[in-house]
């Protein structure tokens, strides 16, 4: 379906065309035709599309699918999305031909990417085990359509398992289950922005993939607060004159800082003061290796705070499992929008899901991770501290990456793209400021790769490191 060019120049012709007798998701579809159009050059550098709202409409959507597309095509590079503008096309045919690179560094030959959990450790026998069981045992009428929050079963175990590992105090009728961390925060997003607020405060820096882009889309105004070796700096929080923040104060992220008590106290005082909504994304928070755990800031305030969390981390991004502990008063509204969206998450994976929690498979699984990545991580401090000493670790203490800051003569950008070119993918800080300046930094995922190739990868990059440096002192 082409959506024409406006006066108000959204955009110009851009044709969907969705099959809805194919199996190919209808996000896929949406991702696959604005994909084909940049790189046919139909779709020109720096276009500005639809808001997904309009575009869901035209195509007969919920709005839900088109934000998951768009998201995706921003995670790509094909598009961008800044505070207080549509969201545009960021390339353009020509471009991607000079951004044209090798096969092998298309795909790096030892990834440091983050973000990332290791699939292949995902339990599969016991996770059919449960599958199995909720097939035979489940009543009929759980495979109907159910309301917005998701299927009691599993909002009861989920309270009980939160509740006793995380230290939140969450009621069972609280709990809004979603597809993935990106849809939960998209629904908040959309529910602050009815209710009338304005601003919204982001961890700077911050992911730039989730709350960001759905702050925009909804209309709202980003604010960055600094963070800094003990999280987000309240002073900048309170000046920002936010409706409502987003915080990682488990294990910010990338930075990997705690926020301390004093500081949690200070951020919900703000919060009740300022009648400000706190949402808490408990980033990473199951693993932990030199630290007693930290508990949620949720249980000290669930009036305040909205509570997220997702099995992305734990077991695997493709379940698309996610919750949202709400605030009494908000249960309503997030539900209702949860059902505009998709009309609610599958009903045979969340009652898998509660099974596997009920059944201590979850507690298991997680005992059994903690090691295998706490092995992983002393292997990159090792091979860091062997063959690049001068790179600082940060946020070494907990979650799937750690931080480190670079010399003052190295250049983040060159690093990146120099090791690259030789088959290392490691990824910059500097992408993920919102407003501030901050020291160049790398940012090491570990939880996808074995002791033997992150050595290896850290002995590639401290070659490439020696060949820069090089080749500074020789341009001198």
């Amino acid at each position: 379906m082409p959506v024409r060019r406006t006066n108000s120049g959204l955009t110009a012709d851009l044709l969907i065309e969705l099959r809805r007798d194919r199996r190919v998701p209808l996000h896929r579809q949406i991702e696959a035709s604005i994909r084909d159009g940049i790189r046919s050059g139909r779709l020109q550098l720096d276009t500005a599309l639809p808001p997904t709202r309009t575009l869901a409409a035209q195509l007969g959507l919920s709005r839900g699918v088109v934000v998951e597309a768009y998201q995706q095509l921003i995670a790509e590079g094909y598009l961008t999305s800044r505070p207080g503008g549509y969201t545009r096309v960021a390339v353009g045919p020509e471009s991607l031909r000079k951004r044209a690179r090798p096969a092998a560094e298309q795909a790096p030959t030892i990834d440091f990417g983050y973000g990332r959990a290791d699939v292949s450790s995902f339990p599969r026998a016991a996770w059919l085990r449960s599958i199995r069981r909720v097939l035979t045992e489940t009543p009929d009428e759980r495979f109907g359509y159910l309301s917005g929050r998701g299927v009691p079963e599993l909002c009861e175990v989920l309270a009980e398992y939160l509740n006793r590992v995380r230290g939140t105090s969450a009621d069972p009728e609280c709990i809004v289950l979603c597809n993935g961390y990106a849809q939960g925060i998209a629904l908040l997003v959309q529910v602050l922005a009815r209710s009338g607020a304005r601003r919204l405060a982001l961890e700077d820096p911050s992911s730039g993939d989730d709350a960001l882009p759905a702050a925009i889309e909804a209309g709202l105004e980003v604010v960055g607060v600094p963070v800094d070796e003990r999280g987000i700096r309240v002073d900048a929080l309170e000046r920002s004159d936010a409706d409502a923040v987003v915080l990682t104060p488990s294990h910010q992220w990338p930075l990997g800082a705690v926020l301390s008590a004093e500081a949690r106290a200070a951020v919900l005082r703000w919060a009740r003061r300022r009648g400000a909504l706190i949402i808490e994304d408990d980033y990473d928070a199951e693993y932990r290796y030199d630290r007693a755990p930290i508990g949620a800031m949720q249980g000290l305030a669930p009036d305040l705070v909205v509570y997220a969390g997702t099995a992305s981390k734990t077991l695997a991004p493709g379940l698309r499992l996610a919750w949202l502990v709400v605030p009494r008063h908000l249960v309503e509204d997030v539900a209702a929008a949860k059902v505009l969206a998709d009309r609610g998450s599958p009903a045979l994976d969340q009652l898998a899901f509660a099974d596997f929690l009920a059944r201590g498979e979850f507690d298991r699984h997680l005992r059994r991770m903690r090691p295998a990545y706490r092995r992983r991580r002393d292997a990159l401090l090792k091979a860091l501290r062997e063959r690049l000493p001068d790179f600082e670790p940060t946020g070494i203490a907990a979650g799937q990456h750690l931080v480190t800051w670079l010399p003052s003569d190295l250049d983040e950008a060159t690093v990146v793209k120099a090791a690259a070119r030789r088959g290392v993918g490691v990824y910059g800080v500097a992408p993920y400021r919102i407003g501030s300046d901050g020291p160049a930094g790398l940012i090491f995922g570990y939880a996808t790769l074995n002791e033997r190739m992150i050595a290896e990868g850290v002995g590639i990059l401290a070659e490439v490191v020696a060949q820069l440096r090089a080749e500074t002192t020789s341009a001198r």
